[in-house]
């Protein structure tokens, strides 16, 4: 696994490279790929901290693991490769960014990296997996890594927005400052549970308002 990550976060994360659990992590991946296929490619696995910057981020929506079907994991949660289909869990954002946000048309595509460059951290927990095998990289020591982002968020920014959906996502918020951030929760996107609360939540309109409201441009959820 080659180490390839933005500046600002190699200066605020560059320390837990050295630590014993990204040793072993490097390790694990390495005979990981000797005998299976791992998404996403190495050159994509920081690919939310490589698009956008510490000192840029806005927004973090947080998934749990990437898509673990051939062409789909880029390195950024919830979000596809053009001319990949657009999972059931985006399929449903769209629906609530069509909702939300006066004039949204439900894009063709699922390549969310529009919203990364504009400063949405869209941050995985766990940053690689076996094919086919969701969650097989889980607690290998990626979320210590990612936990540590979003400490490093919570205590060197202010006046973020937090997405968390689901009840794993919903735990992160023992990390974050509620009196410098604003934290955002709702039922996951999944079709199993967007209808327990993540229809309606309007979380996107919200984010903006609070942008605004630190005097910063907002999000264009367009895509």
């Amino acid at each position: 696994m080659s180490i390839q990550i933005e500046d600002s976060w190699k200066e605020v994360l560059g320390s837990e490279f050295e630590q014993p659990y990204m040793q072993q992590l490097r390790f694990f991946l390495k005979e990981e790929q000797k005998q299976h296929t791992v998404f996403p490619p190495n050159k994509l696995i920081f690919n939310a901290f490589n698009n956008t910057p510490f000192h840029k981020v806005k927004v973090v929506i947080l998934g749990q693991d990437p898509y673990h079907n051939i062409g789909q994991a880029h390195g950024l949660s919830f979000s596809v490769p053009a001319g990949i289909e657009i999972p059931p869990s985006l399929r449903n954002m769209y629906k609530e960014l069509s909702t939300d946000i006066d004039g949204f048309n439900i894009p063709a595509h699922g390549d969310l990296t529009a919203w990364a460059y504009q400063g949405v951290l869209l941050l995985n927990a766990t940053l690689t997996v076996r094919a086919h095998m969701a969650g097989s990289h889980q607690n290998k020591g990626w979320e210590l890594f990612t936990d540590k982002a979003i400490s490093a968020l919570s205590a060197g920014r202010e006046g973020l927005v937090f997405m968390l959906w689901g009840r794993y996502a919903k735990n992160k918020t023992a990390l974050i400052d509620h009196r410098k951030h604003l934290i955002l929760t709702a039922a996951h996107p999944s079709p199993l549970s967007a209808y327990n609360g993540f229809f309606g939540s309007r979380h996107f309109s919200k984010a903006n308002d609070y942008i605004i409201s630190q005097a910063k441009s907002p999000i264009i959820w367009q895509l």
